[in-house]
């Protein structure tokens, strides 16, 4: 059984998180409380660059070759050849779960919810201090749509707006509940733009709603199906006139 370490230290939360040691319910708790506490999300990007520059600086020699196999014989303990961290485990079994499917649990019922809010706006986050905010990198649309193919059932609306200053980066998988959603990633300026589909019980539609959560912008709109969540640092105002590029702009 999972229990929630809520007043456990918060650096040291960020240590063990930075090491792969939280289980999946105590990770999205802290990435939440990063998305609302600045402070604590400054601390991780400090502690994970400081990490980054010491495995730079002083890379792991590899074990000598059967070192494993001799320690396990030696205490009597064998373990089996393949093993998967929690964050590969729950990635898979969610992706698998979705395809297998055919379809996706709905997370938006009547209305987006604040819990949905914090998921995409802490998957912001979390690229931002990743080492590239995106897993697949390209500014062509033709590229990004079919990385989706057996990742998702339906690929999101990608749309070229490069011209009107916005260019399509890439893009990258996130996690909303326990559903693997679509996340395209834009540019304006030297400002980053999340875009996440969110799906939703069919029949909804909503013009964009403006919000904010820890300094981040955020606009939102349900239409086909889906939720869309655009969240950035950019102005506001900037967001306003990327929703309304994306929306007006031609189906790919």
């Amino acid at each position: 059984m999972t229990h929630l370490v809520t007043h456990e230290d918060p650096t040291r939360l960020v240590h063990a998180y930075l090491d792969g040691e939280l289980d999946p319910v105590n990770a999205l708790a802290l990435e939440t409380r990063m998305a609302s506490e600045p402070q604590l999300a400054a601390d991780f990007a400090r502690l994970a660059a400081l990490q980054r520059m010491i495995r730079k600086a002083l890379p792991r020699e590899a074990p000598p070759a059967g070192l494993r196999a001799s320690i396990e014989a030696s205490i009597g303990v064998r373990r089996p050849r393949a093993e998967l961290s929690w964050r590969s485990l729950a990635a898979a079994v969610v992706v698998t779960a979705v395809i297998a499917s055919g379809s996706t649990s709905m997370l938006v019922t009547s209305a987006p919810t604040a819990g949905v809010r914090e998921a995409v706006v802490a998957g912001h986050i979390r690229a931002l201090m990743a080492p590239r905010p995106f897993d697949v990198a390209s500014s062509d649309r033709h590229t990004v749509k079919p990385w989706f193919n057996g990742k998702l059932p339906d690929a999101p609306h990608v749309v070229d707006l490069a011209p009107a200053g916005f260019p399509l980066l890439g893009a990258r998988l996130d996690v909303v509940g326990e559903t693997a959603v679509p996340t395209l990633v834009y540019g304006h300026r030297k400002h980053l733009i999340s875009v996440t589909a969110v799906p939703v019980s069919p029949g909804q539609a909503s013009a964009p709603v403006h919000s904010m959560v820890g300094g981040y912008n955020i606009t939102r709109w349900i239409e086909n199906g889906d939720c869309y969540w655009v969240v950035s640092d950019a102005a506001a105002a900037d967001l306003d006139q990327f929703a309304r590029l994306f929306r007006g702009a031609e189906a790919d």
